[in-house]
């Protein structure tokens, strides 16, 4: 019996109904932006595995600094302790992320980042005498699946079930270089009638609501904004964090920083689950106390793993590197030229592009997971390339050490696509 079969026994996957889409792809091996299945087939992960393989599967720079620190410290409890890899983590990080950021606390996943961050926001106020309760997040956001992450998203997709559980949270339109007034005039509103802590956002490109891109001077404009009330700003860029939209972090697109960021993902290139929310010092200072009540109390087991870290530092490494930076302007440049050619095709509705990100939507109606798009997907995959549409929207976030050669065959395959649908 075949890995796909034997898997139908006992697991659960994620975003799948198993009676609908009984069958998964076994995959047994995957080596730069190539997956292979149990049965020899290969596909162009042009996805790098939901944002996290960007330097590529199994990068050897990675994994055998990993493989070193694997013999001298494998995990240890983080909380009164600490080790050389969290500590160098810590110092190479803050170098590369917004000047106002300065602590880093660890856990291990992006829904829990941004948990952490929300608690963050609202304990500030709290520890401050000043009890708030409202969240503001903006339409069509995603942030993860742990309720705090879940009330701040705004898909319902992923949510129906569970929305009587939720925190307090009003919603805002996303920036489109038009509206920020009207946005504004909006959030005015909203801090007469409510107590709001924080302002919880993907900056620039909101990735599971199919790679949506929004204004940087409207952001900018609803960031002083919250400034200018006391509202903790929190950053999401678990997807959109490390290199993708062309600079490290989106947020550095603005002139005003968040108070908070949130990462995992691409954090570890992908070798390891990680999760880090960093805050600005003014943040950490309102849980620094003599009243022991003050302090954070979030924890995970495996927060700040000896293995997970080094696997980010080798990460970060990559990142700044002058290969990869070049990679990243090099893909950039190529999805600017693929767009020119292919958005005056009939069957394309629009497209946006940002850093290595690229997004087409279709002039079909398609649901997110339904009959089109699942044909849509079995498509690509015949044809040897691993993309995952979002509803009408089929995007690219390839690895960054992607070739030439496998780029071309991407647009090809999407290309070939439009005469099907």
């Amino acid at each position: 019996m075949n890995l796909q079969e034997r898997d139908k026994k006992h697991l659960w996957h994620p975003l799948t109904q198993h009676k609908l889409h009984p069958d998964t792809v076994a995959i047994t091996k995957a080596e730069g932006c190539i997956l292979t299945d149990e049965n020899g087939n290969e596909y162009i992960d042009a996805i790098a595995s939901w944002y996290t393989c960007m330097f590529g599967h199994c990068h050897p720079y990675i994994t055998s600094r990993v493989s070193k620190q694997m013999q001298q410290l494998d995990q240890v409890v983080f909380s009164g302790f600490t080790h050389k890899p969290a500590v160098k983590l810590s110092e190479a990080l803050i170098k590369i992320l917004p000047e106002n950021q300065n602590k880093i606390f660890f856990s291990d996943n992006g829904s829990t980042a941004v948990e952490i961050g929300i608690k963050m926001a609202l304990q500030f106020h709290f520890n401050k005498s000043d009890k708030r309760n409202t969240l503001i997040a903006f339409e069509d956001g995603f942030h993860g699946d742990t309720f705090g992450a879940m009330s701040v998203s705004g898909l319902s997709v992923y949510n129906g079930p569970f929305e009587d559980f939720f925190l307090d949270v009003q919603r805002i339109p996303t920036p489109n270089g038009k509206n920020h007034e009207d946005i504004l005039d909006t959030l005015e509103a909203i801090v007469k009638t409510h107590d709001v802590a924080g302002f919880v956002y993907e900056p620039l490109v909101q990735g599971a609501a199919a790679m949506k891109m929004h204004d940087a001077e409207g952001l900018n404009a609803i960031l002083n904004f919250c400034n200018d009330h006391d509202i903790i700003t929190v950053a999401d860029e678990v997807m959109t964090g490390f290199g993708k939209t062309g600079r490290h972090f989106a947020s550095l697109y603005m002139d005003t920083k968040p108070d908070i960021i949130c990462l995992s993902k691409a954090l570890t290139g992908g070798l390891l689950p990680m999760a880090l929310t960093t805050c600005s010092q003014k943040i950490y200072d309102a849980f620094y106390s003599d009243d022991l009540k003050k302090g954070l109390f979030h924890g995970h087991t495996y927060s700040a793993n000896p293995l997970a870290c080094t696997a980010a530092l080798a990460s970060i490494e990559l990142l700044t590197s002058k290969e990869m930076q070049d990679n990243i302007a090099r893909i950039t440049d190529s999805h600017q030229a693929f767009g020119a050619r292919i958005k005056n095709h009939h069957k394309v509705v629009s497209i946006r592009q940002m850093g290595i990100i690229f997004a087409l939507d279709l002039n079909v109606e398609m649901a997110r997971y339904g009959n089109l798009r699942d044909k849509l997907f079995q498509f690509f995959m015949d044809k040897g390339v691993f993309l995952r549409p979002l509803g009408n929207t089929i995007y690219i976030q390839a690895p960054y050490v992607i070739t030439k050669i496998q780029l071309d065959k991407v647009y090809q395959v999407i290309e070939d696509a439009l005469e099907i649908v």
